[in-house]
């Protein structure tokens, strides 16, 4: 364990300090053609002249953030990572196998989605720090206006032992803005209700359980689908203390961003906690919300040119760019005060 002294609430109080992130990785696929997914772009003989170097050097990439994601703070890697935009395991134990975090013996909780581009969300744990004691995949049923089944990424929900507490995690990647925001928000509203649907189920057998909703929402805080798809509070959700907080509004009205796309600044990535997370702000007797950060350091941004401040992409133009992904990580620190008398 790492413990640090957080001064800011009592210099003689000592804390563990967990980090929980989430990366959308844009495209992390493999150079495989898999006959039943559109991923034909990804491979050597494809648009994008995707070669196994190509591959080899965007895996690289990839870990070599997720090993820096909140280290500042917790002196580690994260406890829990979501991804998004990730093909399928192949690719996963590829990651957890790189030079920059085999070290970390993560582990992958994943399913394959019905997207038709092959894409999925997956959980990273580590293992000596979390015991999963639930997994599944809750699938998002959605039609367009001519009755034909829209095939979307499922969402992953996954509890488990963290410092001696129980977490419920669940990682999203929410249906995009094809088509424009408003035309394509009720798909958006829809996910939010499901996401909600899950937590009633776990207040149910848990009235104050502990949960953390991550993921690419495909809007910012301020739009609907979550303004009032997820975070609104009724009667009922107040009494069972299903209220939500997400710290990532403060930031979007600061004007920061995960993303950027033709010249509009979005936050789509976000980390949002469950009211049962925030404690009183002065003692962290159980796991708390104690920050939640963006990481976009220099070396995950493009330095020049028109797209110079947006992040450093992989793709690019129909080429392998070198970059890293189109969106910026975020994260929270979970922290536990420890008495040691």
């Amino acid at each position: 364990m790492f413990f640090i002294g957080i001064s800011t609430y009592c210099q003689h109080s000592r804390y563990v300090i967990r980090t929980v992130a989430f990366y959308n990785v844009e495209n992390l696929f493999d150079t495989i053609d898999d006959p039943d997914t559109i991923d034909e772009d990804f491979t050597r003989d494809g648009k994008n002249n995707y070669t196994a170097a190509n591959y080899h050097h965007k895996i690289e990439n990839i870990a070599s953030v997720l090993e820096k994601l909140g280290a500042d703070l917790s002196n580690s890697s994260p406890a829990l990572i979501g991804l998004a935009e990730i093909e399928n395991f192949r690719v996963l134990d590829d990651l957890i196998k790189s030079e920059s975090l085999r070290d970390q013996q993560y582990q992958i909780i994943h399913f394959d989605s019905p997207d038709r581009r092959g894409i999925d969300v997956a959980l990273l744990y580590r293992q000596e720090l979390f015991s999963p004691i639930h997994q599944e995949k809750i699938e998002l049923k959605l039609w367009d206006e001519k009755g034909e089944r829209i095939y979307t990424r499922d969402l992953l929900w996954v509890s488990g032992i963290m410092d001696d507490e129980v977490i419920h995690v669940l990682v999203n990647h929410w249906p995009s803005r094809r088509g424009g925001r408003e035309r394509s928000e009720p798909k958006r509203m829809k996910a939010a209700f499901m996401v909600r649907k899950i937590i009633g189920r776990i207040y149910a057998d848990q009235p104050h359980a502990k949960v953390v909703i991550m993921g690419d929402f495909n809007d910012d805080p301020i739009n609907k689908s979550i303004k009032e798809g997820l975070l609104q509070s009724t009667e009922r959700s107040e009494k069972e203390g299903m209220q939500l907080f997400n710290p990532m509004e403060g930031m979007f009205k600061k004007g920061l961003n995960t993303l950027a796309y033709r010249d509009g600044l979005n936050l789509f990535d976000q980390v949002i906690v469950s009211n049962s997370l925030l404690g009183d702000g002065q003692s962290y007797e159980g796991l708390s919300f104690f920050k939640a950060g963006i990481y976009n350091p220099a070396f995950l941004t493009t330095q020049t040119g028109k797209y110079k401040g947006y992040p450093y992409r992989s793709f690019e133009n129909n080429r392998y760019a070198g970059g890293f992904s189109d969106h910026f990580p975020v994260y929270v620190y979970l922290v536990k005060q420890y008495d040691f008398r």
